[in-house]
């Protein structure tokens, strides 16, 4: 990747949004009823949320440090590929490439086409048809050039927000439910208290993604190892209270088996809140939330085939590095879409989130471990930004990783083992191109 250093020109303060904008997205809007239905309750579903934040915390603590002191294009793939090798850096990016990108559109096409559906009165038949062509509007969208990409991401950035405050601000003046209970924080009933927080933990760690790339801009700020920190600290508490606050106002409002049961619980709660009317128009405010974070994605997730090209990781790496007019890499945008339309087509929206999840957060886990590795291998590194609370915050990541990961494997181990699967089926790709020498070391 290009050695230029770009230029430091971001404040705090635009740090700050970019740490919001970045996380908050379809999730909130779309996973509270997992959670719920997880859970059993209103206390362990809020505690639930509440633990998920602290851990996404300490995680975008330690991964901002091998933002800083790699701030190249690559992210995931680049940080796993110093610490560990060329290997397991291919892997990192066959699994975003395969996974969690494509996912990640598959989800948010999902949830867009379920809002538009309802908004509308059609049948659930549509949600197929409007979840493809929703995907290939942001994708052609994003061909057009990454300032196109941009100004839309920057428009839902502000948009957002107004359903998340109007749903926060109005709900708690509505009659609540009269089963809405804070403590004592335990699981429904006939449900394990463990295996109920593990489940929930996988629903809310979808909501909360997108922290892994707040890193990646360090080496723009002014003044990273002083306002780094407190961004992410700042910005993921400030997700963290307004999740909370979401999920308090739709199980204030609705009763908890209507919350654990519709997954457009979001636009019930908003037509309860604000009538017909208004409930519309806060449908059409979370479409635009979702529309954003489909593109948010896709700018992000056509760009990681790119970098794998350029390292030699892939057959025709050439077509992969290939840009348009508009320099933007669209062979790998294409293929992404390949698999993204295949999982509208055949899973759910909980099953494809729950899958993305599981696989990302192992390779989350190996660049938490890379600070220690790279600390000690690498000591004269010039580091803008250090970890703070060094090992403990990174301790504290890793293990929400391992809980979450081991709860899933023995709740879920079908959606870990096509995770496992997928991930495994690049192996032979990459044996391919280490014995032909296609392969660049990082």
């Amino acid at each position: 990747m290009s050695q230029q250093q770009p230029t430091r020109s971001l404040g705090f303060f635009a740090a700050l949004s970019t740490v919001t904008g970045t996380v908050i997205g379809s999730g909130i809007f779309f996973k509270v009823p997992a959670v719920t239905k997880a859970t059993g309750s209103v206390s362990l579903a809020t505690f639930t949320w509440f633990l998920a934040g602290i851990i996404t915390i300490c995680a975008g603590l330690t991964a901002a440090e091998l933002a800083a002191a790699y701030p190249q294009t690559g992210g995931l793939t680049l940080y796993i590929g110093k610490a560990y090798g060329s290997f397991w850096g291919f892997l990192a990016g066959w699994a975003q490439s395969l996974i969690y990108f494509p996912a990640q559109w598959a989800a948010a096409a999902i949830a867009f086409a379920t809002q538009f559906v309802d908004l509308f009165g059609l049948d659930d038949s549509w949600l197929p048809l409007v979840g493809i062509c929703v995907t290939l509007l942001v994708l052609l969208t994003n061909f057009i050039s990454a300032q196109a990409g941009g100004l839309v991401s920057s428009i839902a950035l502000v948009v957002k927000l107004i359903p998340v405050v109007a749903i926060v601000v109005l709900g708690f003046f509505h009659p609540g439910d009269p089963q809405f209970r804070l403590f004592p924080v335990a699981p429904g009933p006939s449900q394990h208290l463990l295996t109920a927080l593990g489940s929930g933990l996988l629903a809310t760690m979808f909501a909360y993604d997108g922290w892994i790339h707040v890193g990646t801009m360090a080496g723009e700020m002014k003044n990273p190892k002083k306002h780094l920190p407190r961004a992410i600290f700042l910005g993921l508490g400030l997700v963290t209270v307004v999740y909370l606050l979401i999920n308090l106002a739709f199980l204030y409002v609705a009763p908890l088996g209507t919350v654990a049961a519709d997954l457009n619980i979001s636009s019930r709660v908003a037509h309860i809140v604000f009538g017909p009317l208004g409930g519309k128009i806060i449908t059409i405010g979370i479409m635009i939330s979702v529309y954003g974070a489909l593109n948010g994605f896709t700018m992000t997730g056509i760009r990681v085939p790119y970098v794998m090209g350029y390292l030699g990781y892939l057959p025709f790496a050439r077509a992969f590095r290939a840009l348009n007019r508009g320099g933007v890499p669209w062979v790998g945008g294409c293929l992404q879409f390949i698999v993204a339309v295949l999982m509208i087509l055949s899973g759910t929206f909980d099953t494809i989130t729950n899958m993305l999840v599981v696989v990302i957060w192992f390779f989350y886990m190996l660049c938490f471990a890379a600070v220690f590795i790279l600390r000690r291998r690498e000591p004269d590194l010039p580091r803008p930004y250090k970890v703070p609370g060094f090992p403990l915050v990174p301790i504290i990541a890793m293990l929400g990783g391992v809980f979450i990961i081991l709860t899933t494997l023995f709740t879920q181990p079908a959606i870990t083992l096509i995770g496992v699967l997928i991930t495994l089926a690049g192996v032979p790709i990459y044996r391919y191109q280490q014995t032909h020498h296609r392969i660049r070391q990082i």
